[in-house]
């Protein structure tokens, strides 16, 4: 998904608890991260940055819609009791045994959706990826 300053401007402030352009600069290395190798992994970071940041998801064909919640696919914009709830779920199921099948099928990806929202709104931990200076957000 290409990026806009309109997406950038349209994070709630209350959605993430890292500074808005550091996420920002998170969101948009994921997107192109994802586009150059779309695996599991990068999907949940790109996944869980859409939902948070409210984002309308412009697929390349097909209508645009609103991105839904990684983990419960709630569906409507994130804001902080949805977030919370969201985080919880994630965590219940990264440490649930045994591991459902339709989750082994997607290697990496609830790792990495964990690790998103530990790192923006729960303020701990890394970045999920490492964002190379060179990008603005």
């Amino acid at each position: 998904m290409e990026l806009t300053g309109h997406d950038f401007d349209g994070i709630p402030k209350g959605n993430v608890r890292v500074p808005v352009v550091e996420f920002a600069r998170l969101w948009l290395a994921a997107e192109q991260r994802y586009e150059a190798e779309p695996t599991w992994a990068n999907f949940g970071v790109v996944q869980t940055c859409r939902w948070l940041a409210t984002a309308t998801v412009r697929p390349a064909q097909g209508p645009w819609y609103l991105a839904e919640a990684p983990v419960t696919n709630r569906f409507g914009q994130a804001h902080e009791e949805t977030i919370e709830a969201e985080s919880l779920a994630a965590e219940v199921l990264l440490f649930r045994r045994p591991v459902a099948p339709w989750l082994s099928e997607r290697p990496g990806w609830l790792l990495a959706v964990v690790q998103t929202l530990a790192w923006a709104w729960r303020r701990s931990g890394c970045p999920p990826i490492d964002v190379p200076a060179h990008v603005q957000g």
